[in-house]
């Protein structure tokens, strides 16, 4: 187990450091967690740049959101946003809270990702939508996200950023840079003139190759669990 958790706490720091260069978050922004096999879980610490994080620096905490050793590192105030998923979706090991760019300016306007415009986004994300405004380190930001968790693994949060999920960390962070990329497809595309979406036969054909093709653990709107 110790040789895991030692494994775990660098892929988090790694993860970390590609959203830190991805400008997924200015200063301390975003967080990060993985459930482990004993049902504890590991974090990120609050007030440390997730481009800067060593393994050293990971949280250790329950369930309850309680540190399981002494360390001088805290954990993120976000936990109880990511309890909520865990809570909510027995299969989900890993959870991505970041501020991506293009992701965040469509969450601050108040436009959730619906458009089908690209394979990939179809087949792996369906759309994206927008959960309201909840208080940052509150439960009323795990209450906003809540509905969202049965059908999707990944919500844009009004005002404030992404949240994604996965069966592992990989999982969460790929969903999350999948998020990106759409986001920022479409805010380019509206100023082109708007992008041309496939039309519901093609949308369905698209689900029908993610089933037979290219099946992902993880939900999806347009695939009943």
């Amino acid at each position: 187990m110790s040789d895991t958790i030692e494994a775990l706490r660098r892929a988090i720091c790694d993860i970390g450091r590609r959203a830190w260069d991805k400008g997924m978050g200015a200063a301390n922004d975003g967080n990060i967690s993985v459930l482990l096999d004993d049902d504890t879980l590991l974090c990120t610490p609050t007030g440390v740049s997730k481009g800067f994080m060593t393994p050293d620096m990971i949280c250790h905490i329950g369930r309850d959101g309680a540190p399981l050793t002494d360390s001088r590192w805290k954990p993120s105030t976000e936990t109880r946003m990511h309890l909520c998923v865990y809570d909510a979706r027995p299969d989900v090991r890993a959870v991505v809270h970041a501020h991506p760019l293009y992701a965040t300016v469509h969450a601050i306007c108040g436009k959730p990702l619906t458009q089908q415009i690209m394979p990939e986004s179809t087949m792996f994300l369906g759309e994206v939508p927008l959960a309201p405004y909840g208080l940052p380190s509150t439960e009323e930001l795990s209450d906003a996200i809540r509905p969202y968790l049965e059908r999707h693994d990944a919500v844009l949060l009004e005002n404030h950023g992404a949240l994604s999920c996965g069966h592992d960390l990989q999982s969460a962070w790929f969903k999350m840079e999948a998020l990106d990329y759409y986001a920022k497809v479409v805010y380019l595309a509206a100023g082109y003139g708007g992008a041309q979406e496939f039309d519901a036969r093609q949308v369905e054909r698209l689900i029908g190759l993610r089933r037979d093709r290219f099946p992902s653990p993880g939900r999806h709107p347009f695939i009943t669990p």
